[in-house]
């Protein structure tokens, strides 16, 4: 079972920055496409963003495109999104997971298996 450790959400002022760690310890993260999804108050769970991990191509919905960046070390075994321009719409708990492919499609398809505990990202106006 592919499991996974977020964290750095947290309260942040609408036009902040946060960024979003994403860990696991018992496999390489390298060995699959990963994504960010979040899950907005009163809204079904959305991919935003993807990276491939053949060439580390990535994807990002167009309301974030611009603003994040999906990143990944793989020496740390980290996949990392920054996350700039905070505003209220970023709200919501942040998760990662592996995907099938990295393209709006795969977002769409959703991750394998179930998602973690996830990782809480508050913006106030």
């Amino acid at each position: 079972q592919l499991q996974f450790e977020e964290s750095g959400g947290g309260l942040v002022q609408s036009g902040g920055s946060l960024r979003l760690s994403c860990s696991a310890s018992t496999f390489s993260l390298h060995s699959y496409p990963m994504a960010w999804f979040r899950q907005a108050p009163g809204k079904e769970n959305e991919g935003i963003s993807c990276i491939s991990n053949s060439d580390d191509k990535t994807y990002y919905i167009g309301s974030v495109e611009g603003r994040f960046t999906i990143s990944r070390d793989t020496e740390a075994n980290t996949v990392y999104l920054q996350m700039n321009s905070l505003n209220s719409d970023d709200t919501g708990v942040y998760y990662c997971a592996a995907i099938s492919f990295c393209s709006a499609v795969g977002l769409r398809r959703g991750p394998y298996g179930s998602l973690g505990q996830g990782t809480r990202v508050t913006v106030s106006s």
